[in-house]
């Protein structure tokens, strides 16, 4: 679920990518009219705004089904188009009235006015046309039908699954929808309590497109609050024909203060928290994000980019504009707004008559920066949060490789594709922490003798169908690089194409000698006893292993973590004196996708004796039928020149030096 999710907030990241850019075209057009007037050119900047802006759900669906399909085909994304059309006509407030055999269009639920730009419609639009896409999109019809097979299938399931979908919502979204009205008008009566509710609910309620249910009783006239509207009429709140200062513009003051600077603050955190290789991309999207958030109010690019890869991160961000709106409204300070609580409408709001005290939510805003910025950097930090530049695992954007014939990555992918039997034979490329596990039409066809000569340490076939190449730990590199040619993006000719060079610094070297520690209790072996003739071989590498009795497993040499696999049972460390080792938790268990381990550290952590790497629910592993045992290989065996454990085939605790490894 959680790279699911981490999936789906990347690829959000390609409409959203958009919408600062919408966000100030309708700002500046706004800034226009409050101060000079309506015209032709503010006319043309406003529609161009609105034009993306107003279509927020239908990028949605098209971003989601594209980023989420296994190969990134146009194809998913027309699926995903198709997808969100239906419900947005099925669901139309003119449909609906013909499908309910209602007489007048007015007596169509309200619920349903909101649909043509829908964004929890465009998201389960888009996933939906991404899931379809994955299990449709190589099927092949009878002789018949062959004309819709294969991608042409796919928006037509999309268009079905969809209208199914169609069919709940049009019973299902009115219930919740005026569920929603009902609490809202309850909460209406609490004074400030029930500005802070609304705050909360407003922000939380947003990833569903539910927030206008909530929006529609406290800023237009569903329950006498009309807040919005009396604000820019000028008009006060009255209680027995006596003026309520201070009233009118509660539900919109509190946001000002979040939008100019709680956001843009916690988007300097989001940045700051970044890997470092990806602070660049980080800055460049939280920086358009957080100034469209300030300018304009438009906070769905800076939202949307946390909102689901780390989704604690959002409740905290919606408490937090729960007690800016509670506060204000108890102070009194208001200002209101005709598009969103940004710099152009609190600017245009100071000469509103009803305004009262605008500026001390500058003041206030001040201290919801520093309360947003030390908020989401703690908690991003604590919990790990996977933001903007902080992604770990599949997907993982890695540089660009040279594929020249220089970079020995392209280099012995191409001649490892070739040996398979190249696009005749090969169906699928995956790796693990050190091999390429790889399908084929059929493994009697693959040159290992081809495969074999590009000096890899191993081949390993499985089965008829299924065949190991054991490359070693920059085995992701050659993954990478056999996918492109795969796709036909890599190779011309059947020569790579070029792209730039990407340089690696030599790793520095301080000490000739490293201890060895026992990562865990348990019983110690020589790697010759794994039950695994891809470690017992030694193809990776010397080294050791330990059979746990406890899932507390620690670090086996000082060093700094330069990998962690993306489902966690595996890690890179290198020593001080160059020695790179590999720490492999279990036997097959990257199938388990990270379930049965919990890390203690994070790529880039300096470790010392003792340090705490990782725990592991061994009866989970017992239950999924996988062998226990830590192994621990050196991988640049090249440089090791003696290698000696004292401990062999005894118990062993944590921590206890068992042995010690020396370079050349």
């Amino acid at each position: 679920m959680k790279a699911y999710m981490q999936r789906m907030g990347r690829s959000l990241m390609l409409p959203v990518a958009v919408l600062p850019a919408a966000s100030l075209l309708v700002g500046i057009a706004n800034w226009i009219v409050g101060t000079v007037g309506p015209s032709a050119a503010t006319t043309f900047l406003m529609n161009g705004g609105l034009a993306i802006l107003d279509n927020l759900a239908l990028l949605f669906a098209v971003g989601l089904a594209l980023g989420m399909s296994k190969d990134k085909d146009g194809a998913a994304a027309l699926a995903g188009l198709v997808a969100y059309l239906v419900p947005k006509t099925v669901l139309g407030t003119a449909s609906v009235q013909a499908i309910m055999g209602l007489s007048d269009i007015a007596d169509v639920n309200p619920a349903f006015n909101s649909m043509g730009n829908n964004v929890f419609v465009g998201i389960i639009a888009g996933l939906t046309a991404a899931a379809i896409y994955n299990r449709f999109s190589n099927v092949k019809l009878p002789m018949a039908l062959s004309f819709f097979s294969g991608k042409r299938l796919v928006p037509i399931m999309s268009a079905i699954a969809m209208l199914a979908i169609s069919f709940v919502l049009l019973f299902i979204w009115p219930v919740v929808y005026n569920g929603l009205v009902a609490f809202g008008e309850a909460i209406s009566s609490l004074g400030f309590v029930g500005a802070g509710l609304y705050g909360f609910f407003n922000r939380l309620l947003i990833p569903t497109g539910l927030h206008h249910a909530l929006n529609s009783v406290f800023w237009f006239d569903v329950a006498n609050i009309n807040d919005i509207g009396n604000f820019l009429a000028g008009q006060q709140a009255l209680d027995s024909g006596k003026a309520i200062i201070g009233q009118t513009g509660m539900y919109q003051a509190g946001f000002f203060p979040v939008m100019m600077f709680g956001l843009p603050a916690g988007a300097f955190a989001i940045y700051q928290c970044a890997r470092p290789e990806k602070k660049k991309v980080t800055a460049s999207l939280m920086l358009a994000a957080g100034f469209a958030s300030f300018f304009t109010g438009v906070t769905e690019p800076l939202e949307f980019s946390f909102m689901f890869v780390a989704w604690p991160l959002y409740v905290v961000h919606a408490v937090l504009t729960g007690l800016s709106l509670a506060f204000s409204a108890f102070m009194h300070w208001t200002a209101g707004f005709a598009f969103s609580a940004g710099f152009v409408d609190f600017f245009l709001s100071l000469k509103n008559p009803v305004a009262n005290h605008p500026l001390m939510l500058v003041v206030q805003g001040v201290v919801v920066a520093a309360i947003y910025y030390f908020a989401f950097r703690f908690a991003i930090t604590k919990f790990n949060l996977m933001t903007p530049g902080r992604e770990e695992g599949e997907g993982e954007e890695t540089p660009d490789l040279d594929t020249t014939g220089d970079n020995k990555f392209a280099v012995l992918a191409n001649k490892i594709y070739q040996g398979l039997g190249a696009d005749a034979n090969v169906t699928s490329i995956d790796n693990c922490t050190t091999r390429l596990r790889l399908t084929v039409n059929d493994t009697s066809k693959v040159d290992q003798a081809k495969i074999k000569a590009t000096g890899v340490p191993g081949v390993k076939v499985i089965d008829g169908t299924n065949i190991q190449v054991i490359v070693g730990t920059e085995v992701q590199f050659v993954a990478d690089e056999m996918n492109k040619i795969h796709n036909g993006a890599a190779l011309v000719t059947g020569e790579p194409v070029s792209k730039p060079e990407v340089k690696t610094e030599a790793p520095k070297v301080t000490a000739k000698e490293t201890e060895l520690y026992a990562v865990a209790n348990g019983r110690l072996i020589p790697i010759s006893e794994v039950q695994d003739d891809v470690f017992s071989a030694k193809m990776m590498g010397d080294g050791f292993a330990v059979i746990p009795t406890d899932g507390e497993v620690s670090t086996p040499v000082a060093g700094k973590i330069t990998s962690i696999f993306p489902t966690k049972h595996a890690l890179g460390i290198q020593t001080d004196s160059g020695i790179e080792v590999l720490l492999h938790m279990g036997l097959d268990t990257v199938e388990l996708k990270g379930a049965p381990f919990t890390l203690h550290v994070e790529e880039g952590q300096v470790l010392r004796q003792g340090d705490k790497i990782a725990t592991i629910d061994l009866a989970a592993l017992a239950n999924a039928g996988k062998k226990t045992d830590l192994i621990v290989v050196f991988t640049n065996q090249d440089v090791v020149e003696n290698y000696d454990l004292t401990k062999t085939n005894q118990t062993v605790s944590a921590n206890n030096l068992i042995g010690k490894v020396t370079v050349k």
